[in-house]
């Protein structure tokens, strides 16, 4: 006989064999400062991961990640840097997100007037609920002007990309990104030129030095190895007193009470969120998650599409220019639609080069997660940890993962779209409330598409110099060849 009051919650058995996740995280504290130099100066960024990978022959293991101390109290992660094992990161079921953005360290809220924003809360938090549906309705109300804005700024930047060109013999595509991207995202969300408001011209340049701090633990400054010990010390060991860009944080907030009061009304009246709060979300969605993302994503984009070389630029321009003649000229959502190898050259840049390479999460309760080979037992409170760059090449996913293919998620290829992740969620999902992916997603895959639309209407092909900078790729145009037809 059998007693329903005997049944116990089981968790569900492996598929897979059940292997101990390999690794540790060494000496305490010594540990947490070798594997941080390991990541910045002895191995790099992603030799740290697949040196490990190899180690381990494991894509699941325990590792510190940086900074560790004296900014993070606990470095140690279980990382997951496979197609299978890292969607972990998005079910919120299993898996907490709060204070957990930027890693296993968190920014002063000094850096935000106080309060915790929205990309720290957790969906189960109320206030999560009210800002990210407030986020989507903002988004919601401003997208029909995305593309005569973008078309109007970056006809700007072009032209003055042009005459850098024709002075000097080049251009700095970065310089002029970085102000005319701020410039489109502030008119797009509050309906005027920041430099009508009291930012001037000198908006993107105080967003940065406001940005930059808050992400100094996760970078380096690729100096000779003879500054290693300084550089570490200064901007991996010590938080960075939000002190010193208060005034420039000041100035960026002033501007956009005064120019978001539509925004500011609507946040108060319809979701219950106060003034002052909804300001300081709205200053981190518009700066650090919006501009942030096209100052690193247009870059990469350009890239990535003069790499592939001359036949992929001839195909491009040759879809855009049909696709726009059909619609007598215009660019509308009907037909950045049918350019099929647009839309893949995009995905394809955002699969190979995310603009946010790291994700964690905290575990809500003990768990099974399983990677190709082996599952693995998580217990509540592990921070987990993954590497998209190393994860959304998996060779057992996507064929040449390391190549860059324009053309790879066209037709049968749209359905690897569920392995790109560079939305903090799969490109076959969308934003809500209930999620933590960015409120923005389709907006960027718009923007990008968009952007190679203008582009290969105006040239034919371009050639690039390509660089590294501190938070990105560095592109400086070396020649822009006009469009013959």
């Amino acid at each position: 006989m059998s007693s329903s009051s005997s049944s116990a919650v089981r968790k569900p058995q492996p598929k897979l064999p059940l292997k101990q996740i390999p690794g540790d995280y060494g000496v305490p504290f010594f540990g947490a400062i070798k594997d941080r130099y390991d990541f910045f100066y002895n191995q790099g960024r992603d030799e740290f991961f697949k040196a490990r990978i190899q180690k381990y022959n494991s894509t699941v293991f325990r590792t510190n990640m940086p900074p560790g101390p004296f900014i993070a109290s606990n470095p140690k992660v279980v990382t997951v840097l496979d197609a299978i094992s890292f969607p972990i990161l998005f079910d919120n079921s299993k898996i907490e997100k709060r204070d957990i953005f930027d890693g296993t360290y968190m920014p002063s809220t000094d850096f935000t007037g106080g309060y915790r924003i929205c990309s720290f809360l957790d969906p189960t938090e109320a206030k999560h609920t009210s800002l990210k549906n407030f986020f989507l309705s903002l988004l919601s109300a401003n997208h029909k002007n995305v593309i005569p804005l973008f078309h109007t700024h970056f006809t700007d930047l072009f032209a003055k990309a042009e005459a850098q060109l024709l002075k000097d013999g080049k251009s700095d595509f970065n310089t002029l990104n970085d102000q005319t991207s701020f410039d489109f995202i502030f008119e797009l969300f509050f309906g005027q030129n920041p430099s009508n408001t009291s930012l001037g011209s000198k908006g993107s340049t105080l967003v940065s030095l406001w940005i930059l701090p808050q992400l100094s633990p996760q970078l380096t400054l690729g100096l000779p190895k003879v500054f290693n010990v300084l550089e570490d010390f200064l901007l991996h060991t010590f938080p960075f007193p939000a002190l010193f860009v208060k005034p420039a944080y000041n100035k960026v907030y002033k501007a956009f009470y005064e120019s978001a009061a539509k925004a500011l009304d609507e946040a108060e009246s319809k979701f219950g969120i106060t003034r002052e709060e909804a300001c300081h979300n709205l200053v981190f969605l518009v700066c650090f998650n919006a501009y942030g993302g096209m100052k690193l994503l247009f870059p990469s984009l350009l890239k990535w599409v003069v790499l592939a070389g001359e036949e992929l630029h001839r195909k491009l321009r040759d879809e855009i220019r049909a696709v726009v003649k059909e619609t007598g000229g215009k660019i509308t959502l009907a037909a950045l639609d049918k350019m099929t190898l647009t839309k893949s050259v995009v995905y394809e840049a955002l699969r190979i080069d995310p603009s946010v390479p790291f994700q964690y999460g905290k575990a809500k309760e003990d768990l099974i997660i399983e990677s190709h080979d082996a599952a693995f037992e998580i217990k509540k409170g592990e921070i987990l940890f993954g590497y998209q760059p190393i994860a959304t090449r998996d060779g057992k996913i996507f064929e040449n993962p390391e190549e860059f293919v324009a053309d790879r998620f066209v037709g049968e290829g749209e359905k690897l779209l569920k392995y790109v992740w560079w939305s903090n969620g799969p490109e076959t999902v969308s934003p809500e409330a209930a999620n933590k992916q960015c409120a923005g997603k389709d907006l960027v895959v718009l923007m990008n598409r968009i952007m190679l639309v203008e582009f290969f209407l105006r040239y034919d092909t371009f050639t690039l110099d390509v660089g590294t900078s501190l938070l990105g790729t560095t592109t400086t145009f070396k020649t822009l060849t006009p469009a013959s037809s």
